[in-house]
């Protein structure tokens, strides 16, 4: 696929998004075929103005100042249909744009977002858009604008003097040169660009929400400097970019320059010959000067198109990535929550070898089973497995009987309930945080209910604002515990048959997590639950303990009979305890 082939399709889908506003857009290039038909017009009067100063008759001065106004007047209303019909354009392609870019974002699998930076990412949904929407309607409209204003000028060229106006389109060539030249480099320099606004915001956003850890480990001047050197590549590249374009417009202006001094020249011979009179002298060298600043920025929107053609390529290489497998059609009545792993291998993208190595498993429902093991040893990647973040590479999953992957994602993902290590909140008020996406609709009662039940409500009650109190950005106005308190409040109010509880006291304080325990323990009853722990006194009482160690099974049963063998598990439990 050659290069032109590759622009010329990234520019017709880049004008799929201008599709739907197409009636404002058409309003938008009448007004601005308006305003460039003024242009052949003003140079027209200035043969009248010629006229009139050898003979100025009062009726000729009226028409010609009456003239004067009206070309001004439409010329004015096609500036207005142009520029705001535009901006309705531009705004509804960059919200149309960012919306479906965004939407695409929370449909990628987990594995895009593992090899690729969120501030990258950030970019492409504020940065990237706009560049885009310069190339799909800025530049569009400067080229109906300024190209129809070329055209009309031309034509009124060629009706004064034909043989003259020749002598100006040799010229073409020369500027067509000019620009596809500058082109490569305008393309180039705009993916240098891109990318390290990439950096620059990932920068920005770690230092952001690390702040506390910057400070603490004296880590201000190493981010000062990691956000200089971004900032730093960015401004070469930019200035790269600024050096091409620089140099672009000002030749391709000389080259104009030459064209208009050649006819200037023989336009005086002519005068002087007695061929040409002084209102078609006026009146040509009027034209030719007005269609110089056209060309200028048909030249300069160069720039803006290659901006925008090296950021939808950027754009469109997310949009055009596949999204999470979603090709289940059954569903299930009543979930008892059945656990079958069979044979489950995966391996991660890139990796060498396989994370888990053939997992047997079963787990029968309303029972809680543990996952111990060092860190790495595949315990957090097997629960992964169960709401497909990440899809197995070999072997089955089945949920009551049925492959989890002849279920639709939303569905499968109704049946499971997960607290992590990690716990997100996001900025909105408690009960917001806690009845959150498919839970909206939760009546008040219900939320206090799971609250009470995850040992939230007591600190809830205490807050300025009670359950409407604004938990800041991921939370930060509670504690650690408080966090994963509300995180298991929302666990709760789910009640979902499958719970997955992965570190979910880790971030608890003593007096937080005996709560907690006690509470965890009835959320439990009736459901499947898959634990991981590192912190084994927490799993104890579970009916299953199950040791993982590369990939592998090595061990399981309950707490007594591990404790017995004296094996992996013991020894884990001697080393915790020990310490």
């Amino acid at each position: 696929m050659s290069t032109e082939m590759t622009v010329g399709r990234l520019y017709r889908r880049l004008l799929s998004y201008v599709w739907p506003h197409r009636w404002a857009f058409l309003v938008s290039v009448v007004g601005f075929i308006l305003f460039a038909s003024s242009a052949p017009a003003l140079a027209h009067l200035m043969g009248m103005v010629e006229e009139t100063l050898t003979t100025p008759v009062q009726t000729q001065i009226n028409l010609l100042v009456g003239l004067l106004f009206f070309i001004y007047f439409y010329r004015g209303v096609g500036t207005f249909l142009g520029k705001y019909f535009l901006a309705v354009v531009g705004r509804g392609v960059v919200h149309a744009m960012r919306t479906q870019l965004f939407n695409k974002m929370t449909t990628l699998p987990s594995h895009y977002y593992d090899n690729e930076s969120s501030g990258r990412l950030i970019s492409r949904v504020i940065f990237d858009v706009e560049q885009v929407t310069g190339a799909a309607t800025r530049a569009l409209t400067t080229v109906i604008q300024e190209g129809v204003t070329v055209i009309l000028l031309m034509a009124y060229l060629i009706w004064l003097d034909a043989k003259l106006t020749l002598i100006f389109l040799a010229l073409v060539p020369l500027i067509g040169l000019s620009v596809s030249q500058a082109s490569r480099f305008f393309r180039r320099y705009s993916r240098r660009i891109q990318h390290s606004m990439g950096e620059v915001t990932q920068v920005t956003n770690e230092s952001i929400n690390g702040y506390r850890e910057v400070r603490a480990f004296g880590g201000i001047e190493t981010e000062q400097s990691r956000f200089r050197k971004a900032s730093e590549y960015n401004q070469r590249q930019s200035l790269k970019f600024g050096l091409t374009n620089a140099i672009n417009v000002p030749l391709t202006q000389q080259i104009v320059a030459i064209g208009l001094g050649v006819m200037v020249y023989l336009m005086f011979q002519r005068v002087a010959d007695g061929v040409m009179s002084s209102a078609e002298f006026l009146q040509f060298i009027t034209a030719a000067a007005l269609i110089a600043k056209p060309i200028r920025q048909l030249t300069d929107i160069n720039a803006i198109v290659q901006k925008g053609l090296a950021a939808a390529q950027s754009v469109f290489s997310i949009l055009d990535a596949e999204s999470e497998p979603d090709e289940g059609t059954q569903t299930l009545d009543h979930v008892r929550g059945d656990l079958h792993f069979k044979d489950v291998r995966f391996r991660y993208q890139g990796a060498d070898t396989d994370a888990l190595k053939g997992i047997d498993l079963a787990v029968a429902s309303g029972t809680s089973v543990a996952f111990v093991g060092r860190s790495g040893s595949g315990k957090t990647t097997l629960v992964n497995l169960l709401p497909r973040f990440y899809e197995a590479t070999a072997g089955e999953i089945c949920l009551d009987g049925v492959n989890i992957n002849t279920l639709p994602l939303a569905h499968l993902r109704d049946q499971i309930a997960i607290v992590s290590q990690q716990v997100t909140l996001f900025n909105g008020t408690i009960r917001d945080n806690i009845a959150y996406g498919s839970l909206a609709n939760a009546s008040n009662d219900d939320v206090i209910a799971a609250a009470k039940a995850a040992h939230a409500d007591e600190f809830i009650q205490k807050l300025p604002q009670g359950y409407d109190t604004q938990v800041g950005e991921d939370g930060t106005m509670l504690s650690g515990g408080q966090r994963q308190r509300i995180a298991i409040a929302r666990a709760i109010l789910k009640d979902a048959p499958v719970l997955i509880l992965d570190e979910a006291t880790s971030a608890l304080d003593t007096e937080s997590e005996r709560h907690i325990q006690a509470a965890m323990q009835e959320v439990m009853k009736g459901r499947t639950t898959l634990v991981i722990a590192h912190r084994l006194s927490t799993i104890e009482n579970a009916d299953r303990i199950v040791v993982i160690d590369g990939g592998l099974i090595r061990e399981q049963g309950t707490h007594t009979d591990l404790m017995a063998k004296q094996g992996m598990y013991y020894q884990l439990h001697q080393l915790q305890f020990t310490e």
